[in-house]
């Protein structure tokens, strides 16, 4: 049997949803160089989610993630950020269709993968980068809005702006304003100082935009026109302790000097170096969170099963022996808890078995008494009963988060280990009860 790979040693995954074009009369899947180069050049194994018809189904089967970038495609359904769908004419929707063809088109299937890939984020706090597309996915998936089309929604300004050249796919640029105290200011910090507007200019492709910002974001960059180029949250940001939520509406990877691979900022690659650094650290974090869970494993497997069986073996002996002398003193051990004389005494250990204190059962509800009663139980009062309810709530409660942090193979080997503990408990307990019981 080979030896199991250094999981320490394998480079954490960033999964990234292709995009569906048609060459040759098929579907052809793709993801732009750039993202990939960087991806890998900063350490993280890319992994590319086909745009494929059920895809968002399979999700668990690209486990672990230890990060996501999302980037550009199609416009985002509108229904699924609530806008009013009487914005536009349907004179004005044609125009739209007519400038922006390819984008204009609505995939359904990207947008189930990609927003279930950004909601899994957000829940789990997993590193994401949203480029374009992706960060108005990011703002839709927390509650935001977008301009169906910037032209035509965005108020008229002296300042208008050109988000998108069909003819200059890299080269166009636009100005932008950065706001400083923010990540976007810090890598471009060389490049700003001396400047008094705080302006870069950048790559942009896209005719849609941030209308309504979600409220945990805030913004980094704003273009003339007033819509928002970068977002990010201040409290899912420190990417040494593997967080990093953002989104930027222009294209970082795509500023380069014409003819060159050289950026036209240092800052342009850091967003990528800085998202992958934050995917890192979150593996770093994840592995030891999943280490730990497996030396409990490891620790509760290592007890001897023999002593394990017997430990349970007893408390089902108490349970099953308590609930056969229910019936034969309940009546007894009532009559003595309540002061009345008895006509025949209960012994002492059988009091003390079933007797429920009457003075306490006020804090009791019907149902949970009459269980109580049932059951035989040799709880003393209500509220020592009330008080296990609530430590076996807080039992489960910390399970439940130990496991949440579990991959899905040591959950399966766990249910699986526990199964096998309560089939042999059941077969011993069987074992035990027809050699007890006494010949007819």
């Amino acid at each position: 049997m080979s030896p199991s790979p250094d999981l320490a040693g394998i480079l954490p995954r960033v999964l990234i949803v292709s995009r569906r074009t048609v060459r040759k009369n098929k579907f052809v899947d793709f993801v732009g160089e750039y993202h990939l180069d960087l991806i890998v050049g900063y350490g993280a194994a890319p992994i590319i989610v086909p745009r494929v018809a059920g895809v968002h189904k399979l999700l668990d089967s690209f486990e672990p993630i230890h990060g996501v970038l999302l980037c550009e495609g199609e416009d985002i359904d509108p229904s699924l950020y609530g806008h009013d769908a009487g914005a536009l004419s349907a004179e004005e929707m044609d125009a739209v269709r007519s400038l922006h063809p390819s984008d204009a088109a609505i995939d359904h299937e990207k947008d189930s993968i990609e927003l279930r890939l950004a909601s899994r984020c957000l829940e789990r706090n997993i590193p994401f980068l949203g480029i374009c597309r992706g960060s108005q996915v990011l703002n839709v998936a927390c509650g935001g809005s977008l301009y169906q089309d910037v032209d035509h929604e965005l108020a008229p300004s002296s300042a208008a702006v050109r988000h998108i050249n069909y003819d200059d796919y890299d080269g166009h640029r636009h100005p932008v304003r950065v706001l400083p105290g923010t990540p976007l200011h810090e890598w471009f910090a060389e490049s700003l100082a001396g400047e008094d507007d705080m302006q870069l200019t950048v790559n942009s492709y896209h005719h849609q935009g941030v209308r309504q910002l979600a409220e945990r974001f805030v913004p980094m960059a704003f273009a003339p026109d007033g819509l928002i180029e970068g977002f990010y949250d201040p409290d899912a940001y420190n990417p040494d302790e593997g967080k990093f939520i953002m989104g930027l509406q222009f294209h970082p990877e795509r500023m380069r000097k014409a003819g060159s691979d050289e950026f036209d900022y240092p800052g342009c690659p850091k967003a990528y170096q800085d998202f992958v650094r934050a995917v890192v650290a979150y593996q770093e974090k994840l592995t030891a969170a999943t280490a730990a869970a497996a030396a409990a494993v490891s620790q509760d497997r290592s007890t001897p099963a023999s002593a394990k069986m017997n430990q349970q073996m007893e408390k089902q002996r108490k349970v099953i022996d308590a609930g056969a002398k229910f019936l034969e003193v309940s009546e007894q051990a009532e009559r003595s808890c309540t002061g009345r004389r008895a006509s025949q005494p209960p012994t002492r250990d059988n009091h003390r078995r079933v007797c429920v204190v009457q003075s306490n059962t006020a804090a009791l509800s019907m149902q949970q008494e009459k269980r109580l009663k049932q059951m035989g139980a040799t709880v003393r009062n209500a509220s020592g009963y009330l008080n296990r309810l609530k430590l076996n709530a807080q039992r489960e409660a910390a399970a439940r988060a130990l496991m949440a942090k579990m991959s899905v193979d040591q959950i399966s080997d766990l249910a699986s280990f526990y199964n096998t503990m309560g089939n042999i408990c059941s077969e011993m307990l069987d074992r035990k009860l027809h050699s007890a019981a006494p010949a007819p």
